[in-house]
């Protein structure tokens, strides 16, 4: 392959969407680095590994010569992001904003090169804009045309609120791109109305359109449910090693290879080959190490990403865990679902009365862990290895 394909190839791996791919290439035959621009609000302080997909494919922009810019939405953020939502947002205090943007940058710049990375904030041209300005921006837009918004016409058809600031956010989003004279946008899937925004203001700004660029949302620990703090099926960014050791090997060997594309840097034919080593009968326990290994030495180092690996093997190894555990996924009520029940629907006991009497002798284990507490609620979004004395195992998933 040539050069542009090379960079196609890299730029369209794992992505959802292309808007448009022909704007995206006459772009890249210019042969002059682009504006590659991805907005984040900081809602919260800590990010998780579904926020670092967009940052992952920021890295590869920035790998082939692009200037990223990576955008602090704080003046946004006191309006909070509307999308996918079924009620109005409280917005944050700008206090707020500013406390949770300050650990954003640290946490990016263990992907993107700090040296090659504008961050800017869009309070810096927004703070500046006044009643009149914001009422010139506004006019670009119709209430018809926000409302071709899935989540705003569902609230809207169903009677619930919809209030007018936010409207102005994805105008707002779309004015960013306006002053970024962004080349393209990165975005998740959720984000196409808002980013369709920067395109539609940058052309009535007398600029080229922005090429859009979707990512898919990564599932959490689950497999099924969005990665979120909220669901607690998240792996955080500054997660302790050994934590984020443990849930990257607890997901399934299917979500696996999901991971591989969106947040390993290697490339697809080493994980393509990893496939091959499977079948013909490597472990799928051993691939699920290059994945852990990974992705612990870029948030922390690799001595922290070896040592984490031998606590694993040693902590399962204590308990003599086999390889071939049955995997069980259960409903949770409200929420979590209590351990008898766990230990009696995976098989382990014939009734909760018998599961309790285990777990009152110390012969119940949670990822090798010995417990006591006989009313342990497990949260749901959670996978874990359940132990009953020294020969019963089961995998479960609380969904």
């Amino acid at each position: 392959m040539g050069k542009l394909e090379d960079a196609l190839e890299i730029i369209k791996r794992g992505s959802d969407e292309i808007l448009l791919e022909e704007g995206l290439i006459e772009k890249l035959k210019a042969n002059k680095p682009l504006v590659i621009k991805a907005g984040f609000d900081p809602t919260a302080p800590d990010l998780h590994l579904g926020h670092t997909v967009l940052i992952n494919k920021l890295r590869q922009f920035q790998d082939l010569g692009h200037d990223i810019h990576f955008l602090i939405g704080d003046f946004t953020g006191m309006i909070g992001d509307p999308t996918g939502k079924n009620i109005t947002r409280k917005p944050l205090t700008k206090e707020q904003v500013l406390e949770n943007a300050k650990t954003y940058k640290d946490q990016v710049f263990k992907i993107l090169d700090e040296e090659k990375t504008t961050v800017v904030f869009n309070s810096e041209w927004m703070g500046k804009m006044d009643a009149a300005d914001l009422i010139k921006l506004a006019a670009n837009q119709t209430v018809a045309r926000m409302l071709e918004r899935d989540d705003f016409s569902k609230r809207y058809s169903s009677g619930q609120p919809i209030a007018i600031h936010e409207f102005l956010y994805p105008m707002i989003q779309g004015y960013d791109s306006v002053v970024i004279k962004a080349d393209v946008e990165l975005g998740g899937t959720d984000q196409k109305f808002n980013l369709l925004m920067g395109r539609e203001l940058q052309k009535t700004h007398g600029q080229t359109p922005q090429v859009i660029l979707t990512m898919p949302i990564l599932e959490g620990l689950d497999g099924v449910q969005k990665m979120s703090k909220s669901l607690n099926n998240y792996i955080g960014v500054s997660d302790a090693p050994d934590d984020m050791f443990g849930k990257i090997m607890s997901i399934s060997d299917e979500l696996m290879w999901r991971y591989f594309e969106l947040l390993s840097f290697r490339p697809m034919i080493e994980i393509e080959q990893f496939k091959v080593d499977i079948e013909i009968g490597t472990n799928p326990r051993d691939i699920k190490f290059i994945l852990a290994k990974e992705i612990i030495t870029r948030f922390h180092d690799e001595a922290a990403a070896e040592q984490s690996q031998q606590n694993f093997i040693d902590r399962f190894k204590k308990g003599k865990i086999p390889d071939d555990i049955e995997e069980f996924e259960m409903q949770s009520t409200e929420g979590s679902l209590g351990i008898a029940y766990i230990i009696k629907d995976s098989g382990m006991t014939q009734s909760t009365g018998e599961a309790i009497r285990m777990i009152k002798q110390g012969a119940v284990k949670i990822d090798g862990e010995k417990i006591a507490d006989t009313k342990l609620a497990i949260e749901a979004g959670t996978t874990k290895i359940y132990q009953v004395g020294k020969r019963k195992f089961a995998k479960v998933t609380v969904a």
